[in-house]
């Protein structure tokens, strides 16, 4: 059985870094910068027999606006619907109930998502971001 906790001084930080730090979103990323992540957001973990094998997390206003961030499940337990399953944990938890937009950025999950009710933006014209140096860098040099 897999249980989903928002706690996070359940989380394991030192295995989420790793994680994180071997994604294609965060390559590299410092163990610092995802202390200060976790601290400023609504974090989900996945435990099985109390290991984590998953994470996730929110960053919101838990009124408006949300933006799910980091999914990441470990490689053993992929497959099985867990990213899934942590995302619509975030959609269906009271907290953000009402929330007018909640969005997410996927490589390679728009399927998955998809079943959850995410679809491209209705207005991409009005979307911008502002870029660090090294991310437009990451973004530009990526397939």
């Amino acid at each position: 059985m897999i249980d989903l906790d928002d706690d996070s001084a359940r989380l394991d930080v030192a295995r989420v870094h790793g994680w994180l730090a071997s994604s294609y979103w965060s390559p590299d990323i410092d163990r610092s910068l995802v202390e200060r992540a976790i601290a400023g957001s609504h974090c989900l973990g996945a435990y099985r027999d109390g290991e984590q094998i998953g994470y996730a997390r929110a960053i919101t206003d838990h009124a408006t606006f949300a933006w799910i961030a980091d999914v990441w499940i470990d490689a053993p337990a992929r497959g099985q619907g867990l990213g899934r399953r942590m995302v619509q944990w975030f959609v269906d938890h009271p907290r953000f109930a009402g929330i007018r937009r909640i969005a997410l950025v996927t490589a390679d999950a728009h399927g998955v998502y998809a079943t959850l009710g995410f679809h491209p933006p209705l207005r991409p014209d009005r979307y911008m971001e502002r870029l660090s140096v090294e991310a437009a860098a990451m973004l530009r040099a990526a397939p």
